[in-house]
């Protein structure tokens, strides 16, 4: 499976960026999971953002909740995190996860993504 994200940039505070993951490749099938993380510099990987299945369960991590939201293309094999209000502390890699099969799985631990995109950068100016 590969993954691509696209989307990062500079952008000032207040500002917003919408950030696309497209996955490709077999066994990956438009019924998968899709999750968003981030990591800051010296900072543990956070949850942002998560898709289950075919877009029917959302979840938004606490630190963005009212803020960000996240979507699916289900036929381009695309999710979408949309990013309004930005703050610098939103400064961060921003990964996407792709989370293989119809199972129950907890969505906001990293350890339960089977592949990851290679990040793209976010940086919100002060």
């Amino acid at each position: 499976v590969q993954i691509t994200e696209t989307g990062g940039g500079l952008v000032e505070a207040g500002g917003s960026l919408k950030l696309s993951c497209t996955a490709s490749g077999s066994p990956y099938s438009s019924g998968d999971s899709m999750g968003w993380f981030r990591q800051a510099p010296g900072k543990d990987r956070e949850f942002v953002a998560a898709i289950l299945y075919n877009g029917s369960q959302r979840f938004i991590g606490d630190s963005v909740k009212g803020r960000f939201t996240i979507s699916k293309d289900n036929p381009k094999n695309t999710a979408y995190l949309q990013m309004n209000s930005l703050k610098p502390e939103d400064t961060a890699v921003y990964y996407c996860a792709v989370k293989l099969g119809s199972g129950g799985y907890s969505y906001f631990g990293d350890y339960e993504y089977d592949h990851w995109g290679q990040g793209t950068q976010v940086t919100v100016s002060s």
